[in-house]
């Protein structure tokens, strides 16, 4: 334990103190054993008090003591001086706390995908999980995205540092870290500009997926085309988001909050007719896939699952192993270049290439800002001489 004498000496430091706009505490200024200087908040409003602690942190680091032992340096003397030490939290209880915090937050879907995340990185990582909270640093980090991405794409990697980021940046907004480690961990680029990118179904392509989808698939496909709409808001229709005297669809965007009214296509408005006459308005547009949804928490992931299976039959993706397991243990994980989604890429290129003005398109599909429209579009250099007024009948092409 630290002595008085000990925590107001060291009378040859350089460590200074200074107070900050809007805070009525005194933050330490030293030099750390690289050479650079810090800040850090003492939690200390008398002045005296704070210029030991800012003395005892550059001691420290002067003496090129561990992180840990600056931390336990740094605690020690707040307790001495107040009988406050810092705050410590073991990583494992803060990530618990915090996904806690965040189920109240975020819809279901979202909080899935942060215990998702969060429990990989406390599994993968052992000797991190049982630190303190502040010990972690961006190599840590670095060494897991590193691990991360041999098994992942690159675009789920980096969606596993950003919700770590989050969480990171959460702990420093509660002054529980001094600095966000995550912030330091640049993000994977994709090779050459390209890889994991999604494109657009050809229409002979979307042809063979319609000759082979069996039951409600064949409709959702189609809506999902002719609307440009997510896969979670078109199982969720119901019929009195189908007007069929208007022939006009309107729902809300679950992502984005967002009202949607689509003009029915001549296809999809023939597929509608035929349909069994619902029992009431509240009716499911497709009940199956709508019962699926709600049978796992309004997650889409089966369905996506039964849609890859489709374009498997359509020879559009490769089958998976019988095993389920990967057929080599260090394989990286492939997205298959098309999916359900693609579908939206899809319906947006169609419009740009047809002449449809951004505008439109954007009201259409539900973009918010040109620039996200951008990166549903893939325009061909002559589109706009062969613009045309409506989407294609897949059936007639």
């Amino acid at each position: 334990m630290l002595t008085l004498d000990v925590v107001i000496s060291n009378v040859i430091s350089m460590a200074s103190i200074t107070r900050k706009k809007g805070t009525r505490y005194w933050f330490a200024c030293y030099t750390d054993n690289k050479g650079k200087r810090k800040q850090r908040s003492t939690k200390e409003i008398d002045k005296r008090k704070a210029q030991s602690i800012a003395d005892e942190l550059e001691s420290a680091y002067r003496k090129e003591l561990t992180e840990r032992q600056v931390r336990k340096l740094y605690s020690e003397a707040l307790e001495y001086i107040h009988g406050d030490p810092l705050l410590s939290t073991p990583t494992t209880e803060y990530f618990t706390q915090w996904l806690k915090r965040k189920k109240v937050e975020n819809t279901p879907g979202t909080w899935k995908n942060y215990q998702s995340i969060v429990n990989r990185f406390l599994d993968a990582n052992e000797d991190i999980a049982d630190k303190d909270l502040s010990l972690i640093t961006a190599k840590d980090l670095i060494n897991y995205r590193d691990n991360l991405a041999e098994k992942l794409t690159i675009t789920t990697t980096n969606n596993h540092l950003r919700v770590l980021s989050i969480a990171f940046q959460d702990a420093l907004r509660s002054e529980r870290i001094a600095s966000n480690p995550a912030a330091l961990v640049p993000k994977i680029k994709r090779k050459g500009g390209t890889a994991n990118k999604r494109r657009t179904f050809t229409l002979p392509e979307l042809k063979k997926i319609l000759e082979v989808a069996n039951g409600e698939w064949k409709g959702i496909i189609l809506t999902g085309f002719y609307i440009g709409q997510r896969l979670g808001d078109i199982v969720r229709l119901t019929w009195n988001n189908v007007d069929l005297h208007r022939t006009n669809i309107s729902l809300i965007s679950k992502k984005t909050d967002r009202l949607i009214d689509v003009p029915i296509a001549r296809p999809l408005l023939v597929h509608f007719l035929k349909l069994p006459a619902p029992d009431n308005s509240d009716t499911p547009v497709f009940s199956d896939a709508y019962a699926l949804v709600q049978k796992h928490s309004g997650q889409t992931s089966s369905l996506s699952n039964q849609f890859r299976s489709i374009m498997v039959s359509a020879g559009l993706a490769p089958p998976r192993s019988s095993t389920g397991k990967r057929e080599e243990k260090d394989e990286k994980r492939r997205l298959n270049a098309l999916s359900f989604h693609c579908l939206r890429h899809t319906a947006t290129s169609l419009l740009k290439n047809a002449g449809v003005s951004d505008a439109v398109a954007m009201d259409i599909i539900g973009h918010d800002t040109k620039a996200i429209s951008a990166n549903y579009t893939h325009i061909e250099e002559d589109a706009k001489r062969n613009a045309v007024n409506e989407l294609p009948d897949i059936y007639e092409s």
